[in-house]
């Protein structure tokens, strides 16, 4: 699979992030380089699944958390008091 400059293009408008033509190129070749990487997880042969296995997660604690204010505070646009992001066709 090849990754394409105007699919590097799309997802950085995404993302917002401008990039110029070098930079465009760059991600390009390394987004072609981890899909590799992702075609390559396909030759991983399925192990069985091991019964013995022990939760080793520690326990949720609960914490105060950021206000619906503070939240979006650095959001570029919000509306109605939720994030606004961009149209994604």
């Amino acid at each position: 699979m090849t990754v394409d400059d105007e699919e590097v293009r799309h997802v950085a408008s995404l993302a917002r992030i401008d990039l110029d033509d070098e930079e465009v190129g760059r991600f390009a070749e390394q987004f072609d380089d981890i899909l590799a990487y992702f075609e390559a997880l396909e030759d991983v042969p399925d192990v069985e699944d091991d019964t013995e296995l022990a939760n080793v997660m520690r326990p949720d604690e609960v914490r105060e958390g950021l206000t619906q204010a503070e939240a979006l505070r650095n959001a570029p646009e919000t509306e109605d008091g939720y994030f606004k992001g961009p149209n994604v066709s």
